[in-house]
């Protein structure tokens, strides 16, 4: 009985699993974090909760605040984007997260940090 059930579950499960292997990637998750959930994740250790950066390792990492309104009026979303993407070395040292996150979940991110602003001055 034990062997047909593990034949079952072989069967099952490995065309699913030689597909994503053979393509060099892992398997997709039907799940997709929301852009306040992927912050938490990814984002709060160096820019905090309010994305102000005032955590120790934002500071070490010299960690942009995102809730600054004359930062958040002059840059893009492409540019934020691209920085979640590729990471940034200008002006800090933020890792990039291509590998981690897709395209779609880091436009939510995106749409999340533009919520961050602060109130103008």
């Amino acid at each position: 009985m034990l062997t047909l059930l593990l034949a079952v579950f072989v069967i099952v499960c490995l065309p699913f699993s030689a597909t994503h292997l053979k393509a060099g990637r892992a398997p997709e998750v039907s799940y997709q974090r929301s852009g306040p959930q992927l912050y938490r994740r990814y984002c709060v250790s160096c820019h905090g909760n309010d994305g102000k950066a005032k955590t120790s390792k934002g500071k070490f990492n010299h960690a942009r605040d995102l809730s600054d309104t004359q930062w958040q009026d002059e840059v893009s979303d492409a540019r934020i984007f691209n920085s979640v993407m590729n990471g940034r070395n200008e002006r800090g040292n933020m890792p990039p997260f291509s590998s981690k996150l897709n395209e779609k979940q880091i436009n939510s991110l995106v749409d999340y940090v533009r919520k961050l602003k602060g109130p103008t001055q």
